[in-house]
Formats: C-alpha cells, structure tokens, sequence
C-alpha cells in the first residue's frame, strides 16, 4: 500500500475507506470488510452520524486479530457546531467514545463554517456564528492543544480554500497538516494542489467517483464522471471498473483517497487501486477531460439566511 508522509515522518495509508452517507446497519461490516481486504486507513466525521458503528466495526476487526490499532489510521472531524475554543476537546472526546479509540491518527476542521452550538445545520440567520465571532484562528488555537494533548497524532482541515489555509498559516504554531476536499478528473484543483504542495500540506480527495450516490433532483442532470467514454476507455485497457481507475488517478497524484462503499464486492474490488500504476499518457487524457464539475458546491452553507459566501469555500 501506498504511503504519505507527514512531517516527523509519521505515515498515512493513501487509499482509505470513506463512511459519508453509509447508513446504520451497514458500515459497521463495511469497516470490518475493508480491514479484511487490506485497508489501513478509515475515514469518519461526527457529522456522518455512524461513528459508533465505525468504532463497532474497527472493534471487530481488533477482536479478530485482522490488525492491530498502531496498523490503522483513522481520522475524524469537528462539526461546525464546536468551532469555538471551548467546544473543540469535548467533540473530539465524543468521537474517540463513539469510535472506541483512545487517540485519532488525524482530526480534521470539517468546513470554514461555524454554527452555534448544539446546531446540526443552521437554517436561519441567528443559528450561525460569523468569522467575528468565532474567527478561524480560535478554533486552530484549539485544534493544536489537541494535538498537544494526544488525543490527535495529526490536525487539519477539510473544505479549505487558499485563502483561509493563508489566514491559519500566519498563525504561530502548527500549520495544517493535511487539506481534504472534493477531487477528481472534473475537478482536479490543480492550483489549490501545488499551494498545498508548497506549503507542505498533504491533501486527500473525497467523492472521487463524482458523489454517485447524490444524484437528487437538484443533481439529476450533473454529468456523470463513472460512465464517462474516456474513463470507461481507460478501465477496459486496464482490465478494471471505472471506480478504480478514478481512485488509481488519486494515488498517481500522490493524494489520499477515500471511496466511499457498503458493498463488500466492491470495498475489494476499490482496492486493486493501489496495484494500478497508470500510465503519464492516461493522466495527460484524465486532465483534458474538458469537464469542470464540482458535486459539493457548499451552498447549504451559504444561502440567503448565511454570513457566509461562496467565496467563504472556494478559491
């Protein structure tokens, strides 16, 4: 398996299994199957509401004696609700109760977004907190003496755009260490990639296979990136799915990757990703798809009830 290095040399598996919209009652085998089939690496948040059965399924796994806890990375996140300075040790202390852990490998800031607490999502105008009032640089305050506390090996962000990654790096301290967000042929930030490159902050792409599973009304006609004719063209060379050549199209990159799947045929089957070494003609046609596609446009967020604007998420 593919690795990524962290600065003290600390090592993340770059192919994970991703648990977002993986319904109770389902995840806690998908967890057990991916271990079975060599994942190291679980990705989770509290917002995904399945932490429990994620800590169930890693339980399991342990239990069996499939892996050891120092062999798994698993990573969770701060919901939107527990950005102030006060909120950030209990939420993460919830998330180790419900995963069963005694530390996280990685704890990520979810979105530049903040709610008031005890607010799932925020609807209305008074439900949100504004950068003023709970600024960024609070929650990161919080975020390093988590880290300092060891409950967190690692700490980062996700949905982070370069100029709020800009405003936690002038900070003194620690920089983020890892920057996880939407990626894929149709939406390859590329220049978000070489400012994280530069900054020496590793990145991991969710929703690789282009969110299959959000094809809602409001989605019904977004372009379909796994029945698309050249990555179709791609996984027939191969011998493979279109899933897996999308993942491999991460790994290439030198960015983790965390498919998301309930199937135990294809938690296996995403994992001969990691056997896939593509080829630079394959990645030159990947980039000149002449798609530009983004799936999570974050505007739950920034409607017009919201202090927030898109500008707030995206570069």
């Amino acid at each position: 398996m593919k690795t990524l290095s962290f600065k003290n040399g600390d090592k993340i598996p770059a192919l994970g299994l991703g648990t977002w919209k993986s319904k109770p009652g389902e995840v806690r085998k998908a967890v057990y199957w991916a271990i079975e089939a060599g994942y190291r690496h679980i990705d989770c948040a509290a917002i995904y509401q399945n932490e429990k059965e994620v800590g169930q399924g890693i339980s399991d796994a342990l239990s069996d004696g499939l892996v050891k806890r120092s062999e798994l990375f698993v990573t969770s996140k701060l919901w939107n609700d527990c950005h102030r300075h006060e909120d950030v040790k209990p939420a993460l202390e919830k998330s180790l109760e419900n995963l069963r852990l005694d530390y996280l490998d990685l704890y990520l800031v979810h979105w530049p977004v903040s709610f008031k607490h005890g607010v799932t999502f925020a609807t209305h105008r008074e439900e949100f907190y504004t950068y003023q009032d709970v600024p960024l640089t609070q929650t990161w305050e919080a975020m390093q003496e988590q880290k300092g506390t060891g409950l967190a090996k690692h700490i980062g962000v996700s949905n982070f755009n370069q100029t709020k990654l800009r405003e936690i790096l002038a900070m003194k301290g620690e920089a983020p260490e890892m920057n996880q967000v939407e990626m894929h042929p149709f939406l390859p930030q590329l220049s978000l990639v070489n400012f994280c490159k530069e900054n020496g902050i590793l990145m991991t792409a969710y929703s690789p296979l282009g969110s299959p599973d959000s094809r809602a009304e409001r989605h019904k006609n977004d372009p379909v990136l796994l029945s698309n004719p050249l990555v179709e063209e791609i996984a027939e060379k191969y011998g493979v799915n279109p899933g897996v050549i999308l993942i491999a199209w991460s790994l290439h990159r030198d960015i983790a990757v965390i498919p998301k799947s309930v199937n135990r045929d294809r938690i296996f089957s995403n994992f001969e990703a990691s056997r896939i070494q593509l080829r630079e003609e394959d990645m030159l046609e990947l980039r000149d798809l002449g798609i530009s596609h983004r799936f999570i446009d974050g505007s739950f967020f920034t409607g017009p009830h919201s202090p927030y604007k898109q500008s707030d998420l995206w570069d």
